[in-house]
């Protein structure tokens, strides 16, 4: 009986040993959390991250967090089809789940883009609830666009473009700033993404500058069009508090971690004043969020950059971070941390447009 009774248990840990076996390992790298690991490895974290605590249990510390350089079970992914497909929405890009060419190039509408095509479906046209940045007006600038994706970073197997995650970062502030009454302008805009929660944001060349004009592709000519128009809206709001706010995130070299860094014209006191101000919000939030972890994002003068140095209304450049970075990629990935870099962003405005002079 005894003899039995080995010979089961020996076959239920062969069982469980070959079950975990069949099971793809992989390491977890700096930075890393349960989602962006799944998302690295095209698995929906809405679908997946239980599956992995399970599986994981042993190798998580406290709140789920991973070890570096541990090395992780993956769940299997469904192969049901309403899952399958629920996955590939969240993790691949549209115009990629088909197709393995490069993405061509959409034509443009000639209709002007609405306030509901620019902030989606889901979010439709902001209204102002309050009046906290009333006779306030903002020229917001993401980075790149249309025929330049920018900066490109590999997140596993998927591309991240630098111009789709400032975009959506800046849609994001734009409906902040509107909900607390002031116009804004979004200067580069486009027909159908909207404000997104996807963690892998499809890489497309239908973005337009405003009011609804081809973006060049020169670099130079981009440039001198978007300032061009920031200058003619100024000449319009002529005695309103109004800013420039331009957002990209950094191209530096692959392994370097950065903050988010703010820089302004040397010649402008209200510019500086206004990165300070974003600069102090960044500084209090991430002592908050990460108490053990020091900021080391700051303010500085550059005022060889096109549109700081040709604004007429004060401008303040931002690098968000460093797309090409494994650690800086979770702070654009997850649509609650580039929800964050908007809000804190609109905080500082906030703090800046109470205490002007």
């Amino acid at each position: 009986m005894r003899t039995v009774y080995l010979l089961a248990l020996c076959c239920l840990l062969s069982l469980q040993a070959l079950a975990q076996s069949s099971y793809r390992r992989v390491k977890a790298r700096n930075g890393d959390g349960v989602e962006t690991l799944l998302i690295r490895y095209g698995l929906n974290p809405r679908l997946y991250s239980r599956q992995f605590k399970q599986l994981n249990q042993k190798n998580l510390r406290r709140g789920n967090g991973l070890i570096t350089g541990r090395t992780y079970l993956l769940p299997k992914a469904q192969a049901t089809r309403k899952n399958a497909s629920r996955s590939a929405a969240r993790t691949t890009p549209r115009r990629a789940r088909t197709t393995a060419r490069a993405v061509t190039r959409l034509p443009v509408s000639k209709a002007p883009i609405s306030s509901a095509q620019l902030f989606g479906p889901r979010i439709g046209t902001p209204r102002a609830q309050n009046g906290t940045l009333r006779g306030a007006v903002f020229y917001l600038s993401s980075g790149h666009g249309g025929p330049d994706p920018g900066a490109i970073g590999k997140y596993g197997s998927f591309k991240l473009a630098e111009d789709e995650y400032a975009y959506d970062v800046t849609v994001r502030l734009a409906r902040v700033l509107i909900e607390n009454g002031a116009t804004v302008y979004v200067m580069v805009q486009d027909p159908n993404d909207g404000i997104r929660d996807e963690n892998v944001l499809p890489m497309d060349y239908d973005e337009v500058h405003y009011p609804h004009r081809p973006i060049p592709l020169s670099q130079v000519q981009r440039l001198r069009q978007r300032i061009a128009q920031v200058n003619a809206l100024h000449a319009r709001h002529k005695g309103a508090y109004q800013r420039l706010l331009a957002l990209h995130v950094d191209s530096r070299s692959e392994g370097q971690n950065i903050d988010v860094f703010f820089y302004h014209h040397p010649n402008s006191p209200t510019g500086l004043r206004l990165a300070k101000n974003i600069h102090r919000v960044f500084t209090s939030r991430y002592k908050r969020a990460q108490p053990n972890r020091p900021y080391s994002g700051n303010v500085s003068e550059r005022g060889t950059l096109f549109e700081v140095r040709n604004s007429h209304a004060p401008a303040v450049f931002m690098e968000l971070g460093n797309i090409r970075n494994q650690k800086d990629q979770r702070r654009f990935v997850v649509a609650d941390n580039r929800q964050a870099l908007a809000n804190w962003i609109a905080e500082g405005i906030i703090a800046d447009y109470r205490g002007k002079k």
